[in-house]
């Protein structure tokens, strides 16, 4: 069975970073496109930013630009998102997700202060 563990989250000032981190187990992540997701609260989920199965290709939302970058340890069956320049409006739940085989971790989350 598919499954995706985030980790990486916690509470940092206005400015900071963290690094989220992914671990895949369960399917052949080397070939699949990732992920990462986040949720506010009353707030529908949302796309932050993907990359392909080789990490070639990166896409980010507007927010995200410029502030967060998305990687992969093909290796290591792990996908990380580093976010730099945190904001109050960044606080939500990050999720992990796996287009192809549909599948979300639980979660890890994110509280940025002013």
């Amino acid at each position: 069975q598919v499954q995706l563990m985030e980790s990486g989250g916690g509470l940092v000032q206005a400015g900071g970073s963290l690094r989220l981190s992914c671990a895949a187990s369960g399917f052949i992540f080397v070939i699949h496109t990732m992920g990462w997701y986040r949720q506010a609260p009353g707030k529908e989920r949302e796309l932050v930013a993907t990359i392909s199965s080789t990490g070639a290709t990166t896409n980010y939302a507007d927010s995200a630009k410029g502030r967060f970058t998305i990687s992969r340890d093909n290796a290591k069956n792990m996908v990380f998102l580093e976010m730099n320049s945190l904001k109050p409006e960044d606080t939500a739940v990050y999720y992990c997700y796996s287009p192809s085989s549909a599948s979300w971790g639980q979660g890890t989350q994110v509280t940025v202060s002013s």
